[in-house]
This record gives C-alpha cells, sequence and structure tokens, in this order.
C-alpha cells in the first residue's frame, strides 16, 4: 500500500510537519507524565484507526519501557487493571475529546472533572494539547493513507 502523498518529501507538508511538531515538543516538555502521553498517543490512534501512529506510538512507547501488557490493553483500559487513576482519567478525556462528535455535548463536566482531579493546570493544557495534536496527525494520515507497519523508533528525531 502507498499513501496518497509523500508527506516526506513535500516542501509545504514539511514545514507544516516543523511547526505542529513544534507544538508537540511544548507538550513532550511539560510536566504531564511521558508514559500518560504515550498512553494518550495510543489510544487516539486506535480510536481514529490511524495504523500508521499506532504503529509508532506503540513502538515508541515499547522502546521507552512500557509493557506489553498495558500496550496490549490500552484498547479496553476500562476493564484492566494495570493503569493508574491518573492514566483512567487522561484515557478517558482522551476518549471524549476524540468522539466530540458522537457525544452531543462533547467533553462531559464529570470527565473532566475527573482528570482536573489527576493532573495540575500546566498538566490539563498539555493533555488537552496533546489530544488534539494527536486527532490532527490521526486525520491527516487517516486521509492520505499513510502505510503502518515500518515505523522505527526515533524515526523523526
Amino acid at each position: 500500500m502507498d499513501a496518497r502523498l509523500n508527506f516526506y518529501s513535500n516542501p509545504l507538508a514539511a514545514k507544516l510537519a516543523r511547526h505542529i511538531n513544534s507544538a508537540g515538543k511544548v507538550v513532550s516538555d511539560s510536566s504531564l507524565p511521558r508514559t500518560t502521553q504515550e498512553l494518550v498517543k495510543l489510544r487516539a490512534s486506535q480510536i481514529n484507526g490511524c495504523g500508521f501512529c499506532t504503529d509508532m506510538h506503540t513502538k515508541e512507547a515499547a522502546h521507552a519501557g512500557e509493557s506489553t501488557l498495558r500496550l496490549n490493553l490500552v484498547a479496553v483500559w476500562r476493564e484492566a487493571t494495570v493503569f493508574t487513576d491518573a492514566e483512567r482519567a487522561a484515557l478517558e478525556l482522551t476518549e471524549e475529546g476524540t468522539r466530540i462528535a458522537d457525544a452531543a455535548g462533547g467533553v462531559s463536566d464529570e470527565v473532566w472533572a475527573n482528570a482536573a482531579k489527576h493532573f495540575d493546570e500546566e498538566q490539563l493544557i498539555a493533555l488537552v494539547s496533546l489530544i488534539a495534536l494527536i486527532n490532527a496527525y490521526n486525520r491527516m494520515n487517516v486521509i492520505v493513507r499513510q502505510p503502518a507497519g515500518d515505523y522505527q523508533p526515533g524515526q523523526f528525531g
């Protein structure tokens, strides 16, 4: 399978990616725990059916030391006992923030309050921004049908 567009050789795409990556660096350098960041990116990618990002973030998380068990259970985190309460709150916010069109009111007050119990203001800003960024990446990759499976950890620096 080939992508419809090559985002890696087009100057406009490269410029766009640099700007999105700059925003991503702000999030990755924040106090939001790195483990939580990877779980959020993986869960949103699963929901959006983004094979490329699911491949990337599964491999990046494993490379950073995340267990196979936890990675395998992200898709069913509600029934899994291997996630902390804070991780569960982040995953719940990720689901509602990713599925905005499915919920008439967007993110519920209960989900927001639960996340706010576990994360301070800076972490909440980072979490909301991360959810928005990974959804943007997912949509770009799904639209162009970016193939999955060949990603290597650290591939993009």
